[in-house]
């Protein structure tokens, strides 16, 4: 029997979610949504393993007809009544609902949430947590959430304790860290597929080279893949060690690692890949030229960490150090805000939407 599920997903990478749900035989994907990637999840998949979705939730009524009127609401609560029991979950502290809507409504996110919590309590006979005036629910409240689009909404429960983004091994962190599913995204679209050097030039809390370390793991487990990360900020070098050694505990099954942790960590076959971590100026990598298979970059873009040491006065010598290290047939995968740079070609690019910006995943190759 498959069940239906939703993996919820940052505007602009739903397709390689899509992507990574085939590849993996989670699932078959039945359709692809703002935000959304509907899938019909194979019995015996691991939900929790996907790394480019931000959630993943299984859907329990999906609704037709949900118009801009005010008559959806009653609509919606007629759905959320006859929801399976049996999707309901133990009780917990009560039910918490979150909403969202494509285009104008007359009404708002709280009257959706409203209008489904308080029939998915009352079969429970728990409280329902309303999010109004900036209110948090209690944990241990089960987690539902609504979305709709056109004239369809789904509602949906989720599967772990917290959201997939919120990664167990990211225990230290720091200004501008990579959002996790972005990262994976963006190792997704460096063809980790062989032997090689993988190189992080700004790696921050370490989210990139963690990620992309985890999903060369999940494939054919290359044994020749090493990964190096450097930083101009000591800090994050050891916010980069601290999280790398909470992957590799929950990849190994660290004692008090629960699915949902493991789900966050690296995949089991990564935790005997090498990563190396250092302090090093972007705009002179420590190594020689043309050693790097794949190079992977957020580079500081002034909004929350101001370029440094070389940096400072523009990224110019960072590119020309990425032309440098990369292998004549390598590739750079990196998250640019400000245009394509000189001296690559763009094989692909992905726009995302992060914090209210919206840069673009490119992949690049060398002139």
């Amino acid at each position: 029997m498959h069940t239906f599920a939703v993996a919820r997903a940052v505007r602009g990478i739903e397709p390689l979610v899509a992507m990574e749900i085939r590849r993996s035989r989670t699932g078959v994907v039945r359709g692809v949504r703002h935000r959304e990637v509907w899938f019909e999840a194979r019995p015996e998949a691991d939900l929790l393993g996907l790394r480019t979705a931000d959630d993943v939730l299984l859907a329990a009524a999906v609704v037709d007809g949900i118009g801009s009127g005010r008559s959806a609401l009653l609509r919606l609560a007629r759905a959320a009544r006859e929801v399976d029991p049996r999707l309901m979950g133990a009780p917990g502290s009560g039910v918490e609902v979150s909403a969202s809507f494509v285009g104008r409504r007359n009404y708002t996110r709280f009257e959706i949430e409203d209008a489904v919590g308080a029939e998915l309590a009352r079969p429970l006979r728990v409280p329902y947590h309303s999010r109004r005036d900036g209110r948090r629910p209690p944990a241990g409240a089960r987690s539902w959430r609504v979305t709709i689009e056109d004239d369809q909404a789904v509602i949906a429960v989720r599967v772990a304790a917290r959201p997939l983004h919120r990664r167990a091994y990211k225990t230290a962190s720091i200004r501008g860290t990579l959002h996790p599913p972005v990262a994976a995204a963006m190792a997704q679209l460096a063809r980790l597929d062989g032997g090689g050097t993988v190189l992080d030039p700004c790696c921050g809390a370490g989210t990139t080279l963690i990620e992309a370390r985890a999903l060369a793991g999940e494939g054919a487990g290359p044994a020749g893949v090493r990964f190096l990360g450097f930083d101009h900020d000591p800090a994050a070098v050891t916010a980069a060690t601290v999280n790398a050694r909470a992957a590799a505990l929950t990849a190994l099954g660290a004692p008090g690692a629960s699915g949902a942790e493991a789900a966050g960590g690296a995949g089991a076959g990564a935790a005997g890949m090498p990563v190396a971590w250092a302090v090093a100026d972007g705009g002179r990598i420590p190594v020689g030229d043309g050693c790097a298979d794949r190079v992977l970059v957020n580079p500081p873009w002034g909004r929350q960490v101001p370029p440094a040491g070389l940096l400072s006065r523009g990224l110019a010598p960072l590119w020309r150090e990425v032309r440098r290290v990369l292998a004549p047939d390598g590739l750079a995968v990196a998250l640019v805000h400000d245009g394509i740079p000189p001296g690559f070609t763009v094989e692909e690019a992905v726009e995302v939407s992060l914090s209210g910006q919206h840069p673009l995943i490119a992949v690049l190759r060398p002139r």
